[in-house]
């Protein structure tokens, strides 16, 4: 390992406290309760999230309302938000697979493949950061303009050129006229870039997600949570696998932010998934924040996505190289991935910047059987088919 012992503990007593607090405010029944909707920090918006969950921070020059999160909506499920009119968000972000696509590699509406596979919005309003791989990109708004207006890669395929035409066909749609002018009262003019993406970045920012099995088990309803769910758990919060070092807390991942906490943690990690030619390298196009940072040790780091819902997230990893569960506990169990032959050919398990808790463990058939039930128990089915997230067209 390269932490230190006094290190682990620190990060072991931080997790247990948690977890203690989270299976208190359980016991007492409170998980049925949801955050008082008159949060005068949202605009009385409509979080349904549960009380002993933090809410999540939001951006003060963007409030969150109702309005803006129907307008939002209806945008992020409309193709006319593109270049071509061929691409909405919701063609990378589909609901019933918690708003990920299923491809291994995101396709662009002019058929331009991307390097990284299309990340899960499942809670994105705790990430304090957005994206696989950028350390400078905090805000949802921020990240909103890159696959609206991106150009390598294309996603929407939205430039200035044809911005002025997008507008038009949004404004010849009734429906916006009306949602427009609610989201935005005080706006003397609409169809605005800046409205645009605000709206867009309220109703992904209101994509929240805590009633898989899991929380419910934890709320005292084990019903859908069996001795194979909890024989998994063990093994997930165990010192053996270590899966919770990257992925504990409420939102299964170390990369987690809400309003509560006074400093933020920015993690990112190497998982030993390449080292091409035994140097440490990444694929070219794939080098995780070492393309912003230049730092040799920055190679190969990407940032721990929230687990919630990764049973129907598949494919996995920041390139979607990974097609299901058992293989990326093989992975991790191996300590890394070894590539034999081909252009990629390394050993990962001895790359030299991998994450000190990426070392490999054993684990039995039954064990893995149990860790996948696990991982399967936080799906959470009414977030998959929730109308308030659905297409509104």
């Amino acid at each position: 390992m390269s932490q230190s012992f006094s290190y682990k503990m620190i990060v072991n007593l931080s997790f247990c406290l948690s977890i203690l607090l989270t299976l208190a405010a359980c016991s007492d029944g409170t998980s049925t309760a949801v955050h008082d909707t008159k949060d005068s920090a949202s605009n009385n918006f409509l979080w349904n999230i549960p009380s002993h969950i933090p809410l999540p921070a939001v951006n003060p020059a963007n409030p969150m309302s109702e309005e803006k999160f129907l307008l939002g909506k209806h945008l992020f499920y409309d193709q006319r938000l593109s270049g071509n009119g061929s691409l909405s968000c919701s063609n990378c972000h589909q609901q019933d697979k918690a708003f990920t696509d299923g491809r291994s590699l995101a396709v662009g509406s002019t058929g331009q493949i991307h390097p990284r596979n299309s990340q899960s919005l499942t809670n994105v309003a705790y990430n304090p950061t957005l994206t696989w791989a950028n350390n400078s990109l905090v805000t949802i708004e921020q990240q909103v303009f890159i696959p609206l207006f991106g150009e390598h890669p294309v996603e929407h395929g939205i430039t200035s050129a044809n911005w002025p035409e997008i507008v038009a066909r949004l404004e010849a749609e009734p429906r916006y006229l009306k949602l427009f002018s609610e989201a935005f009262p005080d706006d003397a003019t609409h169809f605005s870039q800046a409205q645009i993406e605000n709206a867009l970045a309220v109703f992904v920012r209101g994509l929240n997600s805590f009633d898989s099995a899991y929380d419910k088990h934890l709320a005292g309803d084990s019903s859908a949570f069996g001795a194979s769910e909890q024989r998994g758990q063990a093994l997930f919060f165990g010192e053996k696998m270590e899966c919770f070092h990257c992925h504990g807390g409420y939102n299964f991942s170390d990369s987690t932010a809400d309003r509560t906490m006074s400093f933020i943690n920015r993690p990112f990690h190497n998982t030993g998934l390449y080292n091409i030619s035994g140097s440490g390298r990444y694929p070219d196009n794939n080098r995780g924040i070492y393309e912003l940072s230049g730092k040799l040790s920055d190679m190969g780091r990407f940032r721990a996505p929230s687990l919630r819902n990764v049973g129907v997230t598949a494919p996995y990893m920041h390139d979607g190289s990974v097609k299901a569960l058992s293989d990326v506990i093989d992975i991790y169990a191996a300590g890394g991935r070894n590539i034999p032959t081909g252009d990629l050919a390394g050993d990962g398990r001895k790359n030299p910047n991998k994450d000190g808790f990426v070392t490999g463990f054993t684990i039995s058939a039954q064990e893995k059987t149990d860790l996948i039930a696990f991982l399967e128990s936080l799906t959470d089915q009414s977030f998959l088919t929730n109308p308030r997230f659905a297409n509104p067209w």
